[in-house]
């Protein structure tokens, strides 16, 4: 599972028993991290430099979280404030590049 949040890009898998949380950036992390009291281990050689190992329960519950304190009224705005520019602009290229998935019909008003 993929989650973009203001805070950060993360990758979530069952891997090696465990629920593993992978991101390519240490700060993408630090929320979870304190949320869990579990520490960001780095990966350097793997395809995902940090990563840390909670259980679904916890991470659901970390999530949860998130949605709930939802308060902005445009997310790639917001990111750009609570990240900062560049991470935002590599957030626009991602949201650019899906629109490459959007439905044929999706425009057509119906």
């Amino acid at each position: 599972m993929w989650i973009f949040t203001t805070s950060g890009f993360l990758s979530a898998v069952h891997k090696d028993g465990a629920l593993q949380v992978r991101a390519r950036d240490r700060k993408s992390l630090e929320p979870l991290s304190k949320f869990a009291n579990t520490e960001i281990i780095n990966t350097p050689v793997a395809d995902y430099p940090y990563r840390l190992v909670s259980d679904n329960r916890t991470f659901s519950k970390w999530l949860e979280t998130k949605a709930l304190n939802i308060d902005y009224s445009n997310f790639k705005s917001e990111v750009s404030i609570v990240r900062d520019y560049a991470f935002a602009k590599a957030l626009n290229k991602v949201w650019s590049v899906m629109h490459d998935v959007e439905d044929s019909e999706a425009r057509n008003g119906k």
